[in-house]
């Protein structure tokens, strides 16, 4: 059992390295491959949720447990055993799990080893970059016992890979090898197995070394991009900019530039 400070949990673990202001969350079920429990889907969102309201975390990193699995996707042992109504139920956690993921506000690192696969791989594109090992299998294969990725990963994989791609994958739930998912834009950067942890953790750290706040409307905007129109977005967008001007960070940034040193930004 582990203590987060936000409450108790069965099979998530998180870390904080308050220095570079990195989190690194992890799925852990590794004896289940990290699929997606009632329990874990409950236990992920309400860990996101109190990640979101943290001022301390400027990126965080996602991972599972062991060298086997990111996350196999939904228990389908558990599931089986499940009624209508608690499969539904089921069904709505793991989809309000990949959002809160996906709502953070700072940006989000996946680090794959092993299989992601179906809400496992929605779980790795609901984050914003994805470091994956060669060992890596990612796939979509919903279709094969009958179901599809409603946990976002048909409205979020062809914003990632293009609607060709995603079509393909999504149609012939086929598995991608990591060569392959970096090919196509599946994955952002493909490591060597033991060095994933390393590049997510490089990834990371190299975001929060910038101003937390810039970096948060920057994803901001890139969200408002997909949510609207081109001028209502450049609107909105244009407010954040605003924003950011009156802050102390950009203030400390300018001095830091005049002074030829690097900046202590602290997110206000």
């Amino acid at each position: 059992m582990r203590d987060l400070g936000g409450g108790r949990w069965q099979t998530i673990a998180l870390a904080v390295d308050g220095e570079r202001h990195v989190a690194t969350l992890t799925l852990s079920r590794p004896e289940a491959l990290n699929a997606i429990s009632r329990e874990l889907a409950t236990e992920l969102q309400a860990v996101c949720e109190s990640i979101a309201a943290r001022t301390d975390v400027w990126a965080l990193i996602v991972t599972g447990a062991g060298d086997r699995a990111f996350c196999a996707g939904a228990d389908l042992k558990e599931r089986r055993m499940l009624s209508a109504d608690e499969r539904a139920a089921h069904t709505v956690a793991i989809e309000a799990a990949a959002e809160a993921l996906a709502a953070l506000p700072m940006p989000t690192v996946a680090a794959i080893r092993g299989f992601a696969l179906a809400g496992g791989a929605e779980l790795a594109i609901a984050c914003d970059l994805r470091v994956a090992a060669a060992d890596a299998t990612l796939g979509f294969p919903e279709v094969k016992i009958g179901i599809f990725p409603g946990a976002g990963g048909a409205l979020r994989l062809p914003r990632i890979v293009g609607s060709g791609i995603a079509r393909d994958l999504l149609f012939t739930g086929r598995r991608v090898p990591a060569d392959e998912a970096l090919r196509i834009g599946l994955i952002d950067r493909l490591v060597a197995p033991e060095a994933v942890l390393e590049m997510a953790v490089e990834l990371a750290a190299s975001i929060a070394a910038n101003a937390p706040l810039a970096v948060r409307a920057v994803k901001r905007a890139l969200e408002e991009s997909h949510a609207r129109p081109f001028e209502d977005a450049r609107s909105a967008v244009s407010v954040l900019r605003a924003e950011l001007d009156a802050t102390d960070d950009y203030e400390e940034g300018l001095a830091a530039f005049a002074e030829k040193r690097a900046p202590r930004f602290t997110g206000r």
